[in-house]
C-alpha cells in the first residue's frame, strides 16, 4: 500500500481490507516509536512540558492499550471489567521498568494484533467491551472498530510524544523519519 511515512512488513499473510487497516495501522505504530528513538532511561522520564506525561509513560500506556485489545479480541470475556486500580501507573515507567521491556512489548503486542486480525473469520466479528464506570453497559464492537480505535488511540498519543520529544532536545518526528532506522 503506498503512502505511509515508514517502510511496513507485515508479519501475517492478509490481503484486501485487512492488509489496509493492518499497513495503517503498523505505519502509525512506527511513527510513534519515532521520538523514542535513542532516549536514555533517564530521558524517557522527564517531564518536559507542564504535563505530568513523559515519553516513557506513552510508550507503556499506548502497549498496554495494544495488549488490552488483543486480550479482548483474543478472550472475548462476557464478563469483562476495567481493573480500576491496574490503570493508576499505566502512564508511569516504575522504577523497574525499562525502556527496552516496554519497547519489547511493543512489539510482541503489535504482532498479535496482526495474528489477530489475520486469523479471524471477519472483522465483523463483535466482541464483548469491558464494561467501566464511564461504560456501564456491555458493548459489542466488531474487530475492525477495535482495530480502527487503536489506530485512534496511537495517533493521539503520537502527537503527544512529538510534543515531548522535541521539548526534550529539539527532534521532531518528520526530520527524524530520514535521519535512520527506526528502533
Amino acid at each position: 500500500m503506498a503512502g505511509t511515512y515508514t517502510p511496513v512488513t507485515l508479519t501475517v499473510e492478509v490481503t484486501s481490507e485487512r492488509e489496509d487497516i493492518l499497513t495503517l495501522l503498523n505505519d502509525q505504530r512506527a511513527m510513534f516509536l519515532v521520538p523514542m528513538r535513542g532516549l536514555t532511561e533517564e530521558q524517557a522520564r522527564l517531564k518536559t512540558t507542564v504535563s505530568d506525561l513523559t515519553l516513557g509513560g506513552l510508550l507503556k500506556h499506548v502497549t498496554l492499550v495494544t495488549q488490552n485489545i488483543a486480550d479482548e479480541i483474543h478472550k472475548r470475556d462476557e464478563n469483562a471489567t476495567v481493573d480500576l486500580e491496574s490503570l493508576g501507573d499505566a502512564y508511569v515507567l516504575t522504577d523497574d521498568e525499562t525502556v527496552d521491556q516496554w519497547l519489547t512489548a511493543y512489539a510482541e503486542a503489535g504482532a498479535a494484533i496482526e495474528r489477530l486480525v489475520a486469523e479471524a473469520d471477519s472483522l465483523d466479528d463483535l466482541i464483548p467491551q469491558a464494561t467501566a464506570p464511564w461504560a456501564p453497559e456491555r458493548q459489542w464492537w466488531p474487530i475492525r472498530k477495535m482495530i480502527l480505535h487503536l489506530l485512534r488511540e496511537i495517533a493521539h498519543h503520537s502527537g503527544h510524544a512529538d510534543i515531548l520529544r522535541e521539548a526534550l532536545d529539539g527532534q521532531t518526528t518528520m526530520a527524524a523519519l530520514y535521519d535512520g532506522p527506526l528502533p
